[in-house]
């Protein structure tokens, strides 16, 4: 069972997101370019994960 805040976590449009860990415990890309790819799909060649990617910081 997902767990909010663990898994994923809701934006202020009322989206769910989910979080790095919750792709890391899923084990494969979906090629989604899902905000918080562990595996960086979508995003620009070079572009290092923040080490914040995986929390909600208010944005």
């Amino acid at each position: 069972m997902l767990q909010e805040n663990i898994d994923y976590y809701i934006n202020e449009d009322g989206n769910f997101v989910f979080t790095r860990e919750y792709h890391l415990n899923r084990g494969y890309c979906c090629k989604n370019k899902c905000l918080h790819c562990p595996w960086d799909y979508g995003k620009p060649k070079g572009t290092k994960l923040n080490a914040n990617d995986d929390q909600r910081n208010g944005d």
